[in-house]
């Protein structure tokens, strides 16, 4: 049996980083404990601080299937190139032009959202399709694939 993953991001603004992922992938915001209507509800019951408030944050796929994104605030800031990525298949099927319009219209709604766009890579078939390097609003780095 496959084991549940989650991706933890280390990050200065967790709210934000989680809300951007949400849209990323059409995830949506996790929703705040049984019994509570808000976050700020079910965190005024727990006795969190208002400056504690955004010490974490999740995305998750609404459709439960992919893993839970997990957002964590960290007093450091990145510092160095990502040693593993995530790959957003942005044009799963297409080729050639076709998927590279696809990909251009999604690193475009995502710079719209804060991304940075850093590198097109052209395709260069019959291995690698092409893809986009992007970034985050934190700045790490993703692919549109």
């Amino acid at each position: 049996m496959a084991r549940d993953v989650q991706i933890t991001f280390d990050c200065a603004d967790p709210a934000a980083l989680a809300a951007f992922w949400a849209e990323a992938l059409d995830y949506r915001l996790q929703g705040p404990p049984a019994g509570f209507e808000s976050w700020d509800q079910a965190l005024d019951a727990m006795g969190v601080p208002p400056e504690r408030r955004n010490d974490a944050a999740a995305s998750i796929d609404p459709e439960g299937t992919g893993p839970r994104l997990f957002f964590q605030r960290v007093p450091e800031g990145k510092q160095a190139k990502n040693r593993a990525h995530l790959d957003v298949r942005a044009a799963p099927g297409l080729e050639g032009d076709a998927r590279m319009a696809a990909l251009e219209a999604a690193a475009e709604r995502l710079v719209a959202h804060g991304a940075t766009r850093l590198h097109r890579h052209e395709p260069a078939l019959p291995l690698d399709g092409g893809h986009i390097v992007m970034a985050d609003p934190e700045g790490n780095e993703f692919c549109l694939d």
